[in-house]
């Protein structure tokens, strides 16, 4: 790596994250409605639930509120990096992520970790509104729920990148995407009670050590360390895996010429 090339990432980073900010402070109406719907969405679960089994739901509503808060983050860092290649793609300024003198990848990496920021604003609001809502109350300790949460959403961001390689091949997945939507609440809400296997599948660790911060308020020191081991392993793992996958895909679409077309 050249001198300019290792001075010019931080750079792109601190561009790309000012544009996400620029972006979510310009439209707030946008922003505000992306919180109401989902809101919307969540109390109708804790109306729905309480109203079906009333006694259940208040045995577990710590649990729902915190499963819900890591399904809007794992959401968001899924559908908006995956979201933007397809936009691009339909857009038809796919190919202007490879003139630049970083290439495509580091750019969707940029994006992504720019893209963390307002993820957390919104799942922190929509957190907010659950507890005022359910009257719950939980140990919000942000030295521990910050690097668990980032570890595990990093597995959501590996699946969306993945996806992104995907849409500069086959130019339209949609449906698969919205398929993955359902998968992600299923890894959240998996039980691991006598089922280690599916410790190595994306969220199911973090979501289970975010119970247990946020439940139970064990601190981050106060994990064993192969949990945070798991959880480190799956976050980094998956993230390198969808960026292979989308390595792949895009020196595929390269040799078949189909990198500009829609």
């Amino acid at each position: 790596m050249s001198p300019a090339e290792s001075t010019g990432y931080p750079r792109l980073l601190r561009a790309v994250v000012r544009r996400e900010v620029v972006l979510f402070l310009r439209y707030p109406f946008e922003a505000l409605g992306a919180v109401v719907v989902l809101g919307v969405l969540f109390a109708g679960i804790f109306l729905g639930g309480t109203a079906l089994a009333g006694q259940a739901m208040a045995d577990s509503i710590e649990g729902v509120v915190v499963g819900f808060f890591l399904w809007v983050l794992a959401i968001g860092a899924y559908g908006d990096v995956a979201g933007d290649v397809a936009a691009d793609a339909s857009w038809g300024t796919l190919e202007r992520h490879y003139l630049t003198p970083f290439g495509f990848g580091p750019v969707l990496l940029a994006k992504a970790a720019a893209k963390l920021l307002t993820h957390f604003v919104y799942a922190g609001v929509l957190l907010a509104i659950a507890l005022v809502l359910t009257g719950t109350t939980l140990e919000l300790d942000l030295v521990t729920i910050l690097p668990v949460a980032v570890f595990t959403v990093a597995s959501a961001f590996g699946i969306g990148i993945a996806f992104g390689g995907l849409t500069v091949l086959y130019k339209n997945v949609t449906s698969w995407m919205e398929l993955v939507n359902f998968v992600l609440a299923g890894l959240i809400a998996a039980p691991l009670v006598g089922n280690d296997l599916l410790l190595a599948l994306p969220l199911v660790q973090g979501s289970a050590l975010l119970q247990r911060a946020m439940r139970d308020g064990v601190r981050l020191w106060e994990f064993e360390a192969a949990s945070l081991a798991i959880l480190v392993g799956t976050g980094v793992g998956y993230l390198l895996v969808g960026y292979l996958v989308f390595t792949l895909c895009q020196r595929r679409a390269r040799r078949l010429g189909v990198l500009g077309d829609y």
